[in-house]
């Protein structure tokens, strides 16, 4: 499986960092290759927090059969983070054709409204950062107040941590529970919170 986590001037560091983190370890049990990477080629990406990281390299037409959306940034309107790129559009259109090409888009904190902005959560059940629930529903998503919520090809979670429960979670759903528990075990973490996991 073909992972990217998408990263982009602000986004927040843990939204991406925790689910990369978890997926790279998943390397241990299943075929899955993980990389950060960017919309644009470019050498370095500043984090909400100050963080620098080299990404692995850009989209650029990449295969990619899941994408972790990372957010930062929404709550405060930053111009660097999810607020910032939803006002220029290009990260939320890339994301679209990445779901229309096929690919899970999984989405962390306010990363949600990225997605929401792609125009994929239309009726469909979703969650974000607690702070950001009202204006995901304005967007026309069936708000669910859970901490990761599954509707097959659309995969959210709340706030920042989440993002460690959410890449657990695909873990389990793509390879297996005792792989999860493994990885769990490894990082000395307990998932916590429910998975609303949409009945198709």
């Amino acid at each position: 499986m073909e992972v990217a986590v998408l990263i982009f001037e602000g986004f927040d560091e843990l939204d991406a960092i925790g689910p990369y983190e978890v997926l790279r370890n998943a390397s241990l049990g299943a075929d899955v290759r993980v990389r950060l990477l960017t919309l644009e080629p470019t050498d370095e990406v500043t984090g909400s927090h100050g963080l620098r990281v080299r990404p692995d390299g850009a989209l650029d037409g990449t295969h990619v059969d899941l994408v972790v959306v990372p957010g930062g940034g929404w709550n405060d309107r930053a111009e660097k983070g999810a607020w910032g790129e939803v006002q220029r559009g290009a990260l939320p259109e890339a994301v679209a054709r990445l779901h229309e090409s096929g690919a899970t888009v999984a989405s962390v904190c306010t990363g949600g409204m990225l997605l929401s902005a792609a125009g994929l959560l239309g009726g469909r059940p979703a969650t974000t950062h607690h702070r950001a629930l009202d204006e995901l529903r304005e967007g026309g998503a069936e708000v669910v107040e859970a901490r990761i919520v599954d509707d097959g090809d659309l995969v959210t979670a709340g706030g920042v941590t989440s993002g460690i429960d959410l890449a657990l979670w695909l873990v389990e759903r793509e390879w297996g529970a005792e792989l999860a528990k493994e990885i769990e075990a490894e990082m000395e973490y307990e998932r916590r919170g429910d998975v609303h996991r949409q009945k198709g």
